[in-house]
């Protein structure tokens, strides 16, 4: 497979672009984690953005909803942000001080459901703005990204714990252990295949696990790739940042994997979204936006 990456400059230096996903305009949307705004791309790579209300929200993983409404979580200001296409923006104070928003979906239901670092809780917040909490068995579990599976749950890496958690839209937790000790895992998705996908930064593995718990893993052929974040392809398979490696991963749902230098040095790439004509996008810490796109199989 041959592929182009085309990188796009945010004009403020300060930026450092972190969650990305596609909204229902066909555009990318973006968290700058340090320049505290929601930042739009379109496919000809014009640009524009809108301020977070919060100051230094520290603005992370961000989702759009079947509304088109944009949700993130923001780490610092310890809220849920809303924001319309318009830029109208709204926030949700979380009950538990210091709780760390992080990964964030929408689910089957159409709440919106985020994990919350630092309390080892899981979060559920309705469109009228309603907020439940749920404790995870081990409170330094450390939960991180989190998405729906194709069995209408929401599932979840517990980076710390080194698990994969499930909980039920009633609240129900499972969790199964990672075979790779101290794995560190991150991203998540739901794959082609049904089964959810995972990272692990610290041991260099995209894990498998179907919605019965049976789980396998697969190596990174770069040393210390730091995989961070992953998403479901257009082709039967899943892409993924290596932060570590300066690459985008790409891994088919046989485990077969191959990998993509990114032309900036030391972009940091984290989040990634796929776009409905197949091409990868993903936020590089360095200012940048980027592109993958495959120009011939």
């Amino acid at each position: 497979m041959r592929t182009t990456i085309n990188e796009y400059a945010i004009a403020r230096s300060d930026a450092g672009p972190y969650g990305i996903t596609v909204g229902k305009d066909g555009a990318l949307w973006y968290t700058e984690q340090k320049g505290n705004r929601i930042g739009r791309i379109t496919a000809k790579g014009e640009m524009n953005s809108f301020p977070i209300p919060t100051s230094d929200a520290g603005a992370m993983s961000i989702v759009s909803d079947q509304s088109g409404d944009l949700w993130f979580t923001e780490y610092k200001a310890n809220k849920i942000g809303r924001m319309s296409m318009n830029g109208l923006f709204t926030e949700y104070e979380l009950p538990s001080a210091n709780s760390s928003p992080f990964g964030i979906t929408e689910g089957p239901d159409g709440t919106i459901w985020f994990t919350e670092m630092n309390s080892g809780r899981i979060g559920r917040l309705t469109k009228s703005g309603e907020i439940t909490e749920f404790d995870l068995p081990i409170q330094k579990a450390f939960p991180s990204f989190i998405t729906l599976g194709s069995d209408g749950a929401l599932w979840f890496t517990e980076n710390q714990s080194n698990r994969i958690g499930r909980i039920t839209t009633k609240g129900e937790i499972t969790a199964y252990p990672i075979p790779n000790p101290n794995s560190g895992p991150v991203g998540i998705t739901s794959g082609p295949d049904g089964a959810l996908w995972f990272v692990q930064i610290n041991g260099n593995k995209v894990g498998r696990i179907t919605i019965s718990g049976e789980m396998n893993e697969f190596v990174i052929p770069t040393p210390g790739a730091r995989p961070h974040a992953i998403i479901s392809g257009k082709k039967g398979d899943l892409w993924f940042t290596e932060w570590g490696a300066n690459q985008i991963g790409r891994i088919t749902t046989q485990g077969v994997t191959s990998e993509y230098e990114i032309p900036t040095k030391n972009a940091e790439p984290h989040g990634i979204a796929v776009c409905p004509e197949g091409n990868v996008w993903f936020a590089e810490e360095c200012n940048q936006i980027a592109r993958l796109m495959i120009v011939s199989e």
